[in-house]
């Protein structure tokens, strides 16, 4: 039988080498200076029995995202132990997706008695990994480079969440953000962003869901069934993925365990309602990313 530490540690592995094959794809294109290219990771996979070392060039994205990722888990995994809720370490989810990575998640294994340690649970993941997102994204966007055109080629075109569009004004003003070429430290806080604003999702028992229903209890249930149809016009005037999100949350997420508890969170967490707020607005992108043509 397997233990569990075991588990939890072989998946991590198994992310940080997926992270590291993505991130060194990353590097080689923009080294190169061309626009992503999904098959540079591709032959990348098959060249690694013959020279390992190729997977180094992942470094600094794999490390950036994987340090994002573990402060945001742990995060969670804090404010649990602090309220006396049982919870996993975190899992990683290893997966040859544009990033690298499904993400991760702890699983909460006890009864969560009080609207404040849900609250607290909710928010600490995206603020802890939003803390580490800023000082990546400034450098790796202050380590980007300017190519015309680049970012409207190649496999993948990247949205650009607000907070990004900020820091590249301040580091490369009046240049659009179609001429410039993101340092893969820049594209790690991109998937730390779009990951934070996926979990800020007010819906169900994401982290938005953990903090909306500390706030308005059972009004959750028609706040997120509002949410999730909110998803399909993003869907049919942005981007498909949103109509996946939408059916997938519809059928697993929108539900809610009921907390039994009538008190209020309290002023000090109403500002880091707010705050989260803040940090999803800044994190969010109507098109995250789309196919090059």
């Amino acid at each position: 039988m397997i233990r569990r530490p075991a588990i939890h540690f072989g998946l991590f592995l198994l992310t940080v080498f997926t992270t590291l094959l993505v991130g060194a794809g990353f590097e080689h294109d923009f080294l190169r200076g061309d626009p992503v290219s999904l098959d540079h990771t591709f032959n990348l996979f098959f060249h690694l029995a013959h020279e390992p070392s190729l997977l180094l060039a992942g470094v600094p994205y794999s490390l950036t995202l994987m340090a994002i990722l573990l402060a945001h888990e742990f995060g969670h995994y804090f404010a649990c132990r602090y309220h006396g809720i049982h919870a996993t370490l975190p899992y990683f989810l290893p997966a040859p997706t544009l990033i690298g990575t499904f993400g991760a998640f702890i699983w909460i294994r006890s009864p969560i008695y009080t609207r404040r340690a849900l609250f607290d649970v909710g928010v600490a993941g995206p603020i802890a990994g939003f803390i580490l997102i800023i000082p990546a994204l400034v450098s790796g966007v202050a380590m980007s480079k300017v190519i015309p055109g680049v970012a409207l080629h190649g496999d993948i075109i990247f949205g650009t969440p607000l907070i990004m569009q900020v820091f590249e004004r301040i580091f490369f003003p009046g240049i659009s953000a179609a001429d410039i070429s993101l340092h893969p430290v820049a594209r790690a806080a991109w998937a730390g962003l779009l990951a934070t604003a996926l979990n800020l999702l007010p819906i169900g028992q994401l982290d938005g869901g953990h903090i909306l229903y500390a706030f308005f209890g059972e009004k959750h249930r028609w706040l997120s069934r509002l949410f999730i149809f909110a998803l399909v016009p993003l869907g049919i005037f942005y981007s498909w993925s949103w109509l996946a999100w939408a059916a997938i949350l519809f059928f697993v997420a929108r539900r809610h365990p009921v907390i039994f508890d009538q008190s209020k969170p309290g002023r000090i967490r109403a500002i880091l309602g707010w705050a989260s707020l803040a940090i999803f607005l800044f994190s969010f992108t109507p098109i995250p990313a789309r196919v090059g043509i």
